[in-house]
């Protein structure tokens, strides 16, 4: 081979000075152009964002007055409601106690309705039983007569006006330590009965219970004394009126009654005329 043979150099070719300045130029344009962007983003990075802000109210006198005056409406509201539900509460109440007043009243009226029945009802069995009294009395007083015994005729006599007198009490009230003439406890009106007809009696049950004959309680005749308890301590006394009754003032609630033997059976008795 020839010393002159050609040998690829490794050395690279040089370029045309107007390409190299091309491309100076061009890497220059580019540097340039990025630092102007990267300006750019610095400068608009660096400003702050405005912040937004509200203006609050100026604590002035004018606003203090308005607050005051909601409290005070405020509070008045509530002392409204609780005077409201007060004034409800009473209402209620109120209508409460007239029912129950209403009510009572009613019991009352019903109960004295009853109560006028019956005494009605035995007012109407005293009338008749004095009716057959009466005829009874007519019957014995002409057997005394006949038989020439005036006595009798004056002791039946006597009988049926202590019954009258009684039977006009029946329905007056019970007091305790009156004699009469509205009202009487139970020695009184026995006393005040026998005065009628002429026969003075001791004032208390006690002593009338001693105060004649004692009799045996299934052999009664009209005008005896009944009494319950034991004879000279006996607690409460009545009169036998006929046809298995009797009267007598039994205690505040029931007044002057004329009531069956039945209704309570006395101790013993004692005849007085």
């Amino acid at each position: 081979m020839s010393p002159n043979a050609h040998i690829t150099s490794h050395r690279k070719p040089r370029r045309p000075a107007t390409q190299s300045w091309v491309v100076r130029t061009g890497v220059a344009g580019g540097v340039l152009s990025t630092l102007a962007v990267a300006g750019t983003a610095s400068a608009t990075t660096s400003e702050k964002p405005t912040e937004a802000t509200m203006e609050m109210p100026a604590f002035n006198a004018a606003l203090s007055t308005s607050i005051a005056q909601s409290a005070v409406a405020t509070q008045q509201t509530a002392v409204d409601y609780q005077v409201r539900a007060q004034v409800e509460e009473a209402l209620d109440q109120a209508k409460a106690d007239a029912k129950k007043a209403k009510e009572e009243a009613e019991r009352k009226a019903e109960a004295e309705r009853k109560a006028k029945e019956k005494r009605e009802a035995d007012e109407a069995r005293a009338s008749r039983t004095s009716e057959r009294g009466s005829l009874g009395t007519k019957s014995t007083s002409a057997s005394g007569s006949e038989a020439g015994s005036s006595s009798s005729s004056t002791a039946t006599g006597s009988s049926a006006s202590l019954v009258n007198f009684l039977r006009a009490q029946v329905g007056k009230a019970y007091v305790m330590g009156s004699t009469g003439p509205s009202s009487y406890d139970c020695s009184g009106l026995v006393m005040a009965a026998y005065s009628q007809i002429g026969i003075d009696l001791p004032r208390v049950s006690q002593d009338q219970s001693t105060a004649g004959t004692q009799v045996s309680t299934s052999n009664l005749k009209v005008g005896d004394i009944l009494y319950w308890g034991s004879a000279g301590s006996a607690y409460h006394v009545a009169v036998y009126v006929g046809g298995g009754k009797f009267i007598g003032a039994q205690n505040p609630s029931t007044g002057i009654v004329e009531r069956d033997m039945s209704y309570s059976p006395p101790t013993g008795a004692v005849r007085v005329m």
